[in-house]
């Protein structure tokens, strides 16, 4: 039985069985926020017809639980200052399974294209002539949102919609316009913001968004260990801090975030959640 070995300062030693074609091709398939219920019935379907099964750090245990026995799963992950993997590698890494006959999925959380650097894969797919499909999957921001009872969009209180990097290369400078992201009658999810929580208060504060504004932090959105804190734009660092949110976390500010006292329904345990929602709900005072 011949085996597969990839080096880029690691090494991966994949049993694949007989040796396959040229006809080799990738799926970029989302892997939503974790709860694997939300996977579309396409990315289900792909996963389970797949000879490798490429992953990142934000895929839940339960969605690879999915992938048949047998297949093999190579780890990719990345975490700010800590990749395990290089993307340059991974891209290198699709192209070499592809061509060997391999049907890959390349499994993100979220959706493959928003924050998901999908594009780039997709690119480098495209310039060596590798055959690929996209799966969309639920991104962070609808997912969490819902989950934590908050509508991104709601008449009178959100007419647009930001999704935002909170995070940027090299731990530079949020390069935003923040005069256009300090609007009252909009909605703000900021992603892979943890880190840079105190120059996004700042910089919306400075903007002149309201400290009042309401605000909330989704903390591993969707799973048994999911937790969501409301808060105030003011005090969004102070409520980070005291509760210990750590990532995965999206962070949501705008006047719909105030609906989540009312709408918060889900709880892994069963149990109603409002009252872990109001524990915080003198925040809003600012």
């Amino acid at each position: 039985m011949p085996g597969f070995a990839l080096t880029h300062g690691f090494l991966f030693h994949l049993q694949f069985g007989a040796m396959k074609n040229n006809n080799g091709k990738v799926f970029l398939v989302g892997a939503g926020p974790g709860d694997p219920e939300l996977l579309t019935m396409k990315a289900a379907r792909v996963l389970g017809e797949a000879d490798v099964v490429v992953y990142d750090r934000l895929v839940s245990q339960d969605v690879l639980a999915l992938v048949a026995p047998g297949v093999s799963k190579i780890f990719v992950g990345k975490a700010p200052g800590n990749h395990h993997v290089s993307q340059d590698s991974i891209n290198e890494m699709l192209v070499r399974l592809a061509r060997s006959g391999h049907r890959v999925v390349r499994l993100k959380g979220g959706d493959p294209f928003v924050f998901g650097r999908g594009g780039e894969e997709a690119l480098h797919l495209v310039r060596h002539g590798v055959d690929f499909e996209v799966v969309p999957g639920i991104t962070a921001a609808l997912a969490c949102g819902a989950y934590a009872g908050i509508p991104l969009t709601h008449r009178g209180l959100a007419r647009q919609l930001h999704f935002v990097a909170g995070h940027c290369r090299g731990d530079a400078p949020l390069d935003l316009n923040w005069a256009a992201l300090a609007d009252p009658d909009a909605t703000l999810v900021f992603y892979m913001a943890l880190a840079g929580l105190g120059e996004v208060r700042k910089r919306l504060l400075d903007a002149g968004l309201a400290g009042d504004t309401p605000a909330a932090l989704v903390e591993s959105g969707t799973t048994p260990r999911q937790r969501c804190f409301n808060t105030s734009l003011e005090q969004l660092v102070r409520t980070a801090r005291e509760q210990r949110i750590t990532a995965p976390a999206v962070i949501i500010i705008g006047r719909v975030a105030a609906l989540a006292r009312e709408l918060a329904w889900f709880a892994a345990d069963g149990e109603p959640q409002p009252a872990l929602l109001e524990s915080n709900a003198g925040a809003y005072a600012g």
